[in-house]
C-alpha cells in the first residue's frame, strides 16, 4: 500500500459501486439517514478522480455523534475527528489509507449539504469547469501527492478556492435543484 494521491480517469463503475455502497448504509443507519447522495469527483461522469467514492449522509442533527458512529463503525468506517466535525463529521473506509469510501454527515436542509451538492450539480453541467477542476487536482496531486496525510490535507486545502469559487457560483445559480 502507498501513502500517494493518485488522479485516475473517470470509472463508469463509480456509480454503481456508490449505489452498493448506499444500500450498506442505509441498511445500517436506518431513518437516521434522510438522504444519501453520490457526491465528490467520482460522482460526475468524465472527470478524473482519486479512486474514492464521497457519500454525503443528510441527517436531522449531527449531535450526538454516537448514533452515527456505532452503525457506521459497524460496516466498516472509522470517524477522524476533526475540527469539521462541527459541520460535516467525517468517516473513511479502510481504516489506513488508501481509502475506498469517504462518508460525510451533514444537517439536512443546511448549507454544507445545499453547497456540496451544487459544486457537484455545476460540475455535472459545465464541462469546461469540470475540465479545469480535472487539470487543477491532476497539478496539485503531482505537487502535494507524495506524502501522507499532511499531504493529501494540503491538496485538499490547495483546492478550497475553485471549489468556493463554484460553489457560490451554482448556488447563485439555484442549485442544486430538488432539495
Amino acid at each position: 500500500m502507498t501513502d500517494a494521491l493518485e488522479i485516475v480517469p473517470y470509472d463508469p463503475r463509480w456509480p454503481a459501486e456508490f449505489a452498493a455502497e448506499r444500500a450498506r448504509i442505509a441498511a445500517a443507519l436506518g431513518a437516521l439517514a434522510l438522504r444519501i447522495d453520490h457526491n465528490g469527483s467520482t460522482s460526475v461522469p468524465g472527470l478524473a478522480a482519486k479512486p474514492v467514492i464521497d457519500i454525503q449522509v443528510s441527517v436531522a442533527r449531527l449531535a450526538p455523534l454516537e448514533p452515527f458512529e456505532v452503525p457506521l463503525t459497524g460496516i466498516g468506517y472509522s470517524h477522524t475527528p476533526h475540527p469539521d466535525d462541527s459541520f460535516a463529521p467525517f468517516f473513511h473506509r479502510p481504516e489506513r489509507w488508501p481509502h475506498t469510501h469517504h462518508v460525510h454527515l451533514v444537517e439536512a436542509g443546511g448549507l454544507e449539504e445545499r453547497k456540496t451538492l451544487a459544486f457537484r450539480d455545476y460540475l455535472r453541467e459545465h464541462d469546461e469547469a469540470a475540465r479545469e477542476y480535472a487539470e487543477l487536482k491532476r497539478g496539485l496531486a503531482g505537487r502535494f501527492g507524495a506524502g501522507g496525510s499532511d499531504s493529501r490535507e494540503a491538496y485538499a486545502n490547495a483546492k478550497t478556492d475553485f471549489v468556493v469559487r463554484i460553489s457560490e457560483r451554482a448556488l447563485a445559480m439555484g442549485l442544486p435543484r430538488g432539495l
